[in-house]
């Protein structure tokens, strides 16, 4: 059994890490709520934008936008991969990445070449060590994502898929649920479909319809920027996503590591009670040995 001094060092050691993790959850808890606000304040617009997008992709125009044209083959595929900047979140960052791996090994035995965007500092460690061909990349997005820093990654990817280097583009992340559920989840981003653009209670007969809007100067502008616009929400949502479900698992983890600390706090104050009191039985022994020796 270790001596008393060492058990003393050990509890005063786990207690001090159970305040840095008891901080942590705390912190996490702030921003968790914030992000939440965050993201569903993202929503209104990104729904908004899916509507347009969906009625016209539907509409009578000349002009089709290549988001739009499904690719007879597949040769290559640019991917998004959506990760934290910082660990201590729990299986997070594994889940999601463990769903881009199976994804990719399928993609590989089927012959198809993949270059990865990496938003996130997790995402870009894990694709470096594998080896994946990475083409753009965005990390220290901070608290708050910022579309700003987000265009130049993204850019890159929308721009191989016009220019037909990626015959279909796909977003992986993890989609908030709740507090204690998050979800990877593999998204097509390019070429759009109906059922990305619809909104769950927009699919229906009614919305199915054909129609048209009034464009000023000319529809294969406007089209291009609403279509620009739309996929760039489509990734800033994600981010946004994915940061809520961040602070979520933070905040679970960091309160379970406490609650840890706390059982091992308890199981070594026993272990050193039991220390002290045979150290104070022995010497009373010895005590009554001597006296009886005498």
């Amino acid at each position: 059994m270790a001596g008393s001094r060492e058990i003393r060092n050990k509890i005063k050691s786990v207690k001090n890490t159970q305040k840095i993790t008891r901080a942590m959850e705390m912190v996490a808890a702030s921003k968790m709520r914030k992000a939440q606000e965050r993201m569903k304040k993202a929503r209104p617009y990104g729904e908004k934008i899916r509507n347009v997008a969906a009625h016209m992709s539907r509409a009578n125009t000349e002009y089709r936008h290549p988001f739009l044209i499904e690719r007879d083959t597949v040769k290559k595929i640019g991917i998004i991969v959506i990760t934290s900047d910082k660990g201590l979140c729990g299986g997070l960052n594994t889940n999601v990445l463990r769903k881009t791996l199976s994804q990719m090994k399928i993609w590989n035995n089927e012959g198809e070449q993949i270059e990865a965007c990496c938003i996130g500092n997790k995402g870009l460690g894990f694709m470096s060590r594998i080896g994946a061909n990475i083409t753009s990349q965005v990390i220290g997005l901070g608290d708050t994502p910022d579309i700003a820093r987000l265009i130049g990654a993204v850019k890159v990817v929308l721009d191989g898929y016009t220019q037909d280097q990626f015959d279909r583009v796909f977003i992986f992340y993890n989609r908030f649920i709740n507090t204690m559920k998050q979800q990877p989840v593999m998204e097509q981003l390019l070429p759009l479909t109906d059922e990305v653009m619809q909104s769950e209670n927009q699919i229906d007969a009614k919305a199915k319809t054909s129609w048209d809007y009034i464009y000023e100067p000319e529809a294969k502008s406007v089209i291009d920027d609403i279509m620009v616009r739309y996929v760039e929400a489509l990734i800033y949502q994600a981010v946004a996503e994915n940061m809520a479900s961040e602070q979520s698992a933070r905040m679970v983890a960091m309160k379970a590591a406490s609650d840890n600390a706390g059982n091992v706090i308890d199981e070594l104050t026993l272990i050193y009670n039991k220390s002290r009191q045979a150290a104070i039985t022995k010497e009373l022994s010895e005590i009554v040995g001597g006296a009886a020796a005498v």
